[in-house]
């Protein structure tokens, strides 16, 4: 009885000194667990092994920069929007056909995807929906599928300043136009936070900021967005009637070279790019060079004033209507027989120029055209510009030396055309084509005395009036000076007889300018109305007179007002 009652008392104590043990047992083991930092898969490798499984660093997209014309109205701006992905490892397969069903999409397609990326984690299946459309999704809880938070880029402008702004990418990141060129000043930094997400990727629990982001600068352009429309109309509508393959028009403050409008055709919508072809997305005005024909050849006359050798009175004598220069017959329409310089412009004798150019050398006549812009950037900042072509030879044939005079093998884009006539029109300042807003007005270098400039601006207020080249040009409202220019293309086999680029340069009001104005038509109809004056010309008399009275410029009489309200109803003076 006595052995029984000892076993059981050591039971007893046996029992409670492992229950006491026990306890303390896992207490120290809980403690090299989660205290004792160099136990091995202890607290720290816990710690970190349910961080990697629950603890995510989430990205917080910054908002681009917005970009205002001149007067703060909208060219583009970011909204929010919500992206939706999947893990196509989580995604279930009972339920492809209801999601793709929320996303309206293929079945059959969403499950090829899902089978490209099964051993991804991660890929997009919509991006940039209206939060509103995107919620309507997302309430189906369907595993595997989640959302981000990201900002679309809209164009409130749409076609109109297209080529001028470009537009981003999926990303947020500039594709095109200033939305590239300027892209680091508009883009910001992108923030992070961290998060606690459940094994269904649901964000449980907000941990707080990492980085915060940071807003991309705003961008205030030079575009006048009233004229921009006005001269988007008028050449799409030129573009249309005559059949022109493509054209350009630019606007520049003659005082201080700022783009006030710069328009092409084709163009397209930014805010819709699915079937949008990669030949309407070229800002031709910057990027396409040509041959400025007969534009030129107020430069070569203002060379050679310059020289001191020549006035306007100097007589040229042009007869029989046509010249021989190296072997080349270089004619007039007409024999102008003895012409002045003034004549020249307003005729834009071939034949007149030729001889002037060949009693010049040629180094003077180019070192004009570079000092009026050409062969150089135009100092916008526009990516893609390219520059054209300025001949530098260290020697000249007689027929390159004639044919530079009026405009042959050189090319320059229509910008580097409308910045080299505001030297004209600022009475000798050479400014760089502005494109972006600046607070202070930059200074102009003088290139050409005024004297000069004033000498060819009456020159070129002859040429639309009766007799010149360009009476279509001429406005009711405002005298115009300018010139025309009609260059005929490069083919396969040297030049096509067929095939021309139509051209106007000028500016108004021709004693006071406002604005430089540059016309290109691209391929006009070939029968009859190809020339710069009938079919350039008339676009810019339309563009220009509409600007300046949205400008508020106080009309001018003039002694051609008449005949320019006759041509405007399309009578004959």
């Amino acid at each position: 009885m006595n052995l029984v009652k000892q076993i059981s008392k050591w039971r007893f104590v046996t029992v409670v000194v492992l229950l006491a043990v026990m306890p303390c047992a896992l207490a120290w083991h809980l403690a090299h667990l989660q205290v004792i930092p160099g136990k091995e898969k202890g607290f720290r490798f816990l710690q970190s092994a349910g961080e990697a499984r629950t603890l995510r660093t989430q990205k917080i997209s910054a908002y681009r920069g917005v970009i205002t014309d001149r007067h703060g109205e909208l060219l583009a701006v970011s909204t929010p929007v919500t992206s939706i992905f999947a893990n196509p490892q989580k995604v279930k397969n009972i339920q492809v056909d209801a999601i793709a069903k929320a996303l309206n999409i293929d079945a059959k397609e969403l499950k090829k995807r899902l089978s490209r990326y099964k051993n991804k984690q991660f890929m997009y299946l919509v991006r940039h929906l209206p939060p509103h459309e995107a919620d309507e999704i997302l309430k189906h809880k369907f595993a595997g599928i989640y959302a981000e938070e990201e900002f679309r880029r809209y164009y409130p402008a749409g076609e109109v300043a297209a080529h001028v702004v470009g537009f981003t990418g999926l990303d947020d990141k500039g594709q095109e136009g200033v939305e590239l060129g300027f892209d680091s000043w508009l883009a910001g930094e992108q923030g992070t936070k961290r998060v606690i997400k459940d094994l269904k990727g649901n964000v449980v629990k907000d941990l707080g900021l990492v980085r915060s982001p940071k807003a991309g600068s705003d961008l205030a352009l030079t575009i006048d967005l009233r004229l921009q429309y006005l001269a988007y109309k008028e050449l799409k509508s030129a573009i249309a009637q005559q059949g022109a393959k493509s054209g350009s028009l630019v606007m520049m403050d003659a005082a201080s070279g700022e783009i006030l409008a710069m328009v092409n055709q084709p163009s397209y919508n930014p805010n819709n790019r699915e079937n949008v072809k990669a030949y309407q997305l070229r800002n031709r005005a910057m990027t396409d060079v040509f041959e400025p024909g007969s534009t030129m050849k107020p430069f070569t006359i203002m060379a050679a004033l310059e020289t001191g050798k020549y006035t306007p009175d100097f007589k040229i004598d042009t007869n029989p209507g046509h010249i021989f220069v190296g072997g080349k017959m270089i004619p007039d329409p007409v024999n102008y027989g003895i012409v002045d310089l003034t004549k020249i412009i307003v005729k834009s004798s071939q034949v007149g120029i030729s001889k002037l150019a060949l009693e010049m050398q040629p180094e003077t006549i180019r070192d004009m055209y570079f000092r009026s812009g050409l062969g150089q950037s135009s100092g916008a900042g526009f990516p893609g510009e390219s520059i054209g072509f300025l001949p530098n030879r260290s020697k000249w044939h007689p027929i390159e030396q004639a044919t530079f005079a009026y405009g042959y093998g050189l090319s320059v884009n229509a910008v580097q055309l409308a910045q080299a006539y505001s030297v004209i029109a600022s009475g000798g300042n050479f400014h760089s084509a502005g494109l972006v807003k600046n607070q202070e007005t930059m200074q102009g270098q003088r290139v050409v005395s005024k004297e000069i400039t004033q000498t060819i601006t009456e020159m070129l207020k002859q040429v639309p009036k009766k007799g010149g080249t360009a009476t279509r040009a001429q406005i009711a409202s405002y005298p115009v000076a300018g010139k025309t220019g009609t260059a005929h293309k490069v083919g396969g086999a040297g030049y096509a007889d067929d095939k021309y680029i139509a051209l106007f340069a000028g500016f108004a009001p021709a004693d006071a300018p406002e604005i430089v104005a540059v016309v290109i038509i691209n391929e006009p109809p070939s029968e009859g109305n190809y020339s710069g004056g009938k079919s350039a010309a008339p676009v810019f008399a339309s563009a220009v007179e509409k600007a300046l009275k949205i400008m508020r410029v106080p009309p001018v009489a003039h002694e051609n007002t008449h005949v320019a309200s006759l041509l405007k109803r399309n009578l004959t003076p």
